[in-house]
């Protein structure tokens, strides 16, 4: 499988962005039914840095209601968010992803 389809997106949050300074630990969304060897052997091809550690997280989707009101009438419905899997890589010592320009630093 290649690591286009295993990473499909960084998550950008306030933690996350102290942890990329402190810590050197970026955080992705990735396939569900990915591993942690190809998710490290996807980050180390896509930005050709080592990983030293990576940890994943299962999120499962929340069922939610919906209450719209419509001409008067009150339609409730049902919905579910989607299950997504989260992977925090920490890197080797001397790496850096730039994740909003797309460039590495070695």
């Amino acid at each position: 499988m290649s690591y286009k389809k295993i990473i499909i997106r960084p998550l950008f949050t306030e933690k996350m962005s102290r942890l990329e300074e402190l810590e050197k630990k970026y955080a992705f969304e990735v396939l569900k039914g990915s591993n942690k060897i190809e998710i490290a052997r996807a980050i180390e091809n896509k930005f050709d840095v080592k990983v030293k550690k990576i940890a994943t997280m299962n999120f499962i989707g929340k069922e939610k209601n919906m209450t719209v009101r419509s001409g008067g009438r009150t339609i409730r419905t049902k919905g579910k968010r989607a299950s997504w899997k989260k992977a925090v890589i920490t890197l080797m010592d001397g790496y850096e992803i730039d994740l909003l320009s797309g460039e590495v630093a070695n």
